[in-house]
This record gives structure tokens, C-alpha cells and sequence, in this order.
């Protein structure tokens, strides 16, 4: 299936399910917001790195419009739907300020993907957090979250990020979550070792003598 929608390309990766609040400033996104309000119906987030327009995206509905200032700035309410990915750019649409794309969307098979996987991934990520001094409360239990609950908070880059969102299986999303928490958490236990070691420089230090025999 492939139709047209309005597009709001954002340096950001917004995940099915998730729930994102915009500041809307710019005169072409005021209208597109307005507009998408008005019919209920959704629009594009293409995500931009390095400048350069993403293939792949996330529909977005507006759910809210918090506040309308007098200069037509607006806080919204959005939250992330099916994943698109982008065939052809439509830079110019007549009587619109905003560009569009004729947009695809690849199968997504969502599920619960490898229980056992996923309560690895919460876990370790709750042990990044503890060593980063972060304080992270999700929204789901446990036993429900799934890669797109938790991927915002696991430390990633926007390439990374871009990389998730192009999984379109639910267990390939925890295994890649996985392989990144595995090559990170080390690093981290090396910085938080050096922390400790900077913290008792200057200190005088009680320490054993090693039976050494010299």
C-alpha cells in the first residue's frame, strides 16, 4: 500500500507507540499541524542525520493541542503509529507551505518478540542507568515492555536509533538492543572504575603491605 502524507522531517527517531511533545514554531508546521488536526489525520516524522533525509519514519497523530500562543506557536501532544518508508519527496504541493512524500509501508511484525531477551535488555539497561545516576521509570511492567518502550533509554545514537527502526521484528530489535548494551556496559564500568580511582587522589589511603619476598 502506498499513499501521500505531509511530512515534518526532524533530527529525532520516533517509535511506534511512543509519545512525543512538540513545540510547533515554524509557519509551514503550524499550517501542517492545523490542518492534520482539523481531518484527524496523521502526518510524517522522516528522520534527518548529518542533513540528510532519512527513507524511513514514523506516522504521527496529533493527539492534543496543550497551547496556542498569539503568534500561532503551539505545544502539541503526538504519539508515534506505523513505520513508513519514503519512495518519492514531493518538495512542492500547491496552497501548502510544508512538503509531502508518497510513502510505503514495510511489514512490521510487532509481538512480544523473546521474553527472556527482553527481561536481559530491561535489566542491563536498569544497570546503565545505575552507574550513569539516572532515574528512569517506564511507563509498562516488566513482562510488556517491549524494544520501542526502552530503546530511547539505552544510550544510543541517533545511527543507531535509525538502525532500529529499520528492524521490522520484534526479536531482531532485542538482539540488536542486546549486542549494544553487551559492547557499552563494559565501557561504562571502566569510567565509573577511573571515577573512583580520581576520587582518592590526595586522600591518604590505608593499604596492606604485600608479602612480598624481597
Amino acid at each position: 500500500m502506498t499513499n501521500f502524507i505531509p511530512i515534518f522531517p526532524l533530527g529525532i527517531v520516533v517509535y511506534p507507540g511512543e509519545d512525543l511533545n512538540l513545540h510547533i514554531f515554524e509557519p509551514r508546521y503550524k499550517q501542517l499541524i492545523k490542518e492534520c488536526a482539523a481531518a484527524k489525520k496523521p502526518f510524517g516524522i522522516p528522520t534527518v542525520i548529518n542533513q540528510r533525509l532519512g527513507e524511513l519514519g514514523t506516522l504521527v497523530s496529533v493527539v492534543e493541542i496543550t497551547k496556542e500562543y498569539e503568534n500561532g506557536e503551539m505545544d502539541i501532544k503526538t504519539k508515534g503509529g506505523d513505520i513508513f518508508r519514503i519512495l518519492e519527496t514531493v518538495k512542492e504541493i500547491p496552497d501548502k507551505l510544508y512538503s509531502g512524500a508518497i510513502v510505503t509501508y514495510p511489514e512490521n511484525a510487532r509481538g512480544m518478540g523473546i521474553r527472556e531477551l527482553m527481561n536481559w535488555v530491561v535489566n542491563n539497561i536498569r544497570e546503565m542507568h545505575k552507574m550513569l545516576d539516572v532515574h528512569k521509570d517506564f511507563k509498562l511492567a516488566d513482562d510488556q515492555l517491549l524494544s520501542y518502550d526502552v530503546a530511547h533509554h539505552a544510550g544510543m545514537t541517533i545511527e543507531e536509533e535509525y538502525e532500529l527502526l529499520g528492524l521490522l521484528r520484534e526479536d531482531q530489535r532485542q538482539e540488536y538492543l542486546k549486542r549494544h548494551l553487551t559492547k557499552m556496559l563494559p565501557v561504562l564500568k571502566t569510567v565509573e572504575e577511573l571515577k573512583q580511582k580520581v576520587k582518592l587522589n590526595g586522600h591518604f589511603k590505608n593499604l596492606s603491605s604485600l608479602d612480598l619476598d624481597i
